[in-house]
């Protein structure tokens, strides 16, 4: 089958508010986009918008399944793997005294092993100059008693980047950890909704303190974080290999 581009990235999480707009700009840099997500319906959405520039694989990353479909998939296309891109979204599970334990492991097992099952289901497929991209965040650096999923799974999944790129690097394939600020989405506003309640406060409260929280006083777009991917392609990215990209809006106050 004849294909837009002649390299492949994957994108997990390719539906979703950040993927979206990750997969148009990585075709608009002639990739042909494997777009990995749970839901059949998403992804037909998906296909009819980008048509043969898009691969469709529905595969569910939190299961050792997901392996063999993501990898067959990618045989199937026959193409080198120039990117991959993991940024599934966990469930909001509330602060670190109500949060379930069960949804903090999950979100650990959705991030990093995830991440793992990802990076194994291309391996053979990876080339000098490939992309591996980890979309964390902030809460994964500043802790907040308020944000006990993403916060614990995103400290991991820093590691294990890092612990990525010294084992690829050998093979000249780089690894990057994105950490955007909160972002302007629908998750960001259930996040919001469940910290007003522990706060006896308000929604538009919780946005306004968060916008404030930063030096630029806004929130990141997932427009920003698709620029930022994308940025990662050219070949002066092979140096930043092991590094995070804060995407904050000078969010972080710590030191490194």
């Amino acid at each position: 089958m004849t294909r837009a581009g002649r390299e492949l990235a994957v994108v997990v999480g390719a539906t979703g508010a950040f993927g979206q707009p990750i997969v148009e700009r990585l075709i608009g840099r002639g990739l042909t986009v494997m777009a990995v997500a749970r839901t059949r319906a998403s992804l037909a959405e998906l296909s009819q918008r980008h048509g043969d520039a898009l691969i469709a694989c529905e595969a569910n990353i939190a299961g050792d399944d997901a392996i063999e479909q993501i990898r067959g998939y990618v045989e199937a296309a026959n193409l080198p793997v120039r990117m991959v891109v993991h940024g599934p979204g966990v469930a909001v599970a509330g602060g670190i005294l109500s949060a379930p334990t069960f949804a903090m492991v999950e979100a650990v097992n959705i991030k990093v092993g995830g991440l793992l099952r990802l990076v194994r289901a291309v391996d053979e497929r990876l080339l000098p100059q490939s992309r591996l991209i980890a979309i964390a965040g902030h809460y994964g650096l500043e802790p907040t008693a308020y944000a006990a999923a993403a916060g614990i799974a995103n400290a991991a999944l820093f590691n294990v980047m890092r612990q990525l790129s010294l084992a690829y690097g050998k093979r000249g394939v780089t690894a990057h950890t994105l950490a955007p600020g909160p972002a302007d989405t629908e998750r960001l506003h259930r996040v919001a909704t469940d910290r007003a309640r522990l706060q006896g406060s308000t929604p538009e409260a919780v946005l306004d303190a968060m916008r404030a929280d930063s030096s630029l006083g806004q929130l990141t777009t997932p427009a920003q974080v698709a620029w930022a991917v994308s940025l990662l392609l050219d070949p002066e990215a092979d140096v930043m290999t092991g590094s995070t990209l804060m995407l904050d809006a000078g969010r972080r106050r710590g030191l490194p």
